[in-house]
């Protein structure tokens, strides 16, 4: 398990924030990986390999593994395995249901000896309230990421509602930050929002975010860093497929290496910027 010290710690001894998202896609991974038994690790272990040094988190999407059935249920859990436990690991299954059934979503994902997985922290949708969300945190030590802001398209359909607390995103926000602090919870907050985060960081100064959407969705570091860093960092800054499929040939664990790097450098501008290291 990975405390919001440790994270800290990470932060500043790697002067990076980022995230690598392992979105690996059967269809998408390089042609002669094809020939190992297990061709999803083998793509995430090179890929692991070569960014360690320069990211504090990992993040599966759970759909890539499970629309593969038992043997992609099988890379996930063997990723996991082979994750550096230093790194944050985050599920991104966004699941959301009722008690019962959040309790059983949280065993399959925070429970090893049930599950053969128990990832550092899971994102969870909140529209069903608090009883979809507080499973989880029911396990010591366990983060939640509660979807609040997303970069998607869609994201007007609904989080920009109007409420007696503002915004249904700002609703949420106020809402999940009564049910556990900082060091539990924190919020997804999609890139390309960047200048929403003023706003946000009024109702969670102090929780981390979790900020896909830079890189391949076109989201800006700098202006991210400038809206949303706090004093510790305060950012995680996911990216997916503009590092993991930055080459398509035998040398794309390089290729990935060299895009990460490349982030980790912008990064470090922003670190020393704000005075973390």
């Amino acid at each position: 398990m990975i405390s919001r010290q440790q994270l800290v710690d990470q932060i500043k001894q790697k002067k990076s924030f980022l995230c690598v998202g392992l979105d690996s896609d059967i269809d998408k991974i390089p042609e002669f990986l094809k020939q190992y038994p297990d061709p999803i690790f083998e793509f995430n272990k090179r890929i692991i390999e070569v960014t360690k040094d320069l990211c504090v988190s990992y993040k599966p999407n759970a759909a890539f593994y499970e629309a593969r059935g038992l043997k992609g249920l099988q890379s996930l859990i063997d990723t996991w395995k082979y994750l550096p436990k230093d790194c944050l690991n985050i599920i991104d299954a966004k699941r959301g249901d009722i008690g019962n059934t959040s309790d059983k979503y949280a065993q399959a994902f925070f429970n090893e000896s049930a599950s053969g997985m128990s990832f550092d922290a899971i994102t969870v949708t909140p529209y069903m309230g608090n009883d979809s969300v507080t499973p989880y945190l029911a396990y010591e030590g366990k983060w939640v990421i509660v979807l609040a802001l997303t970069s998607s398209v869609g994201s007007k359909d609904f989080q920009y509602l109007e409420t007696n607390e503002g915004f249904l995103y700002e609703a949420v926000i106020k809402k999940t930050n009564t049910w556990a602090g900082a060091d539990r919870i924190m919020y997804v907050v999609g890139a390309t929002k960047s200048t929403e985060f003023t706003n946000i960081r009024q109702y969670a100064p102090d929780n981390f975010l979790l900020v896909p959407g830079v890189g391949a969705q076109g989201g800006n570091l700098e202006e991210v860093c400038k809206y949303g860093m706090n004093k510790d960092c305060g950012l995680i800054v996911n990216a997916s497929r503009s590092i993991i499929y930055a080459g398509n040939g035998e040398d794309f664990a390089d290729a990935a290496r060299e895009e990460a790097k490349s982030i980790q450098r912008q990064m470090q501008a922003e670190l020393e910027k704000a005075g973390i290291v």
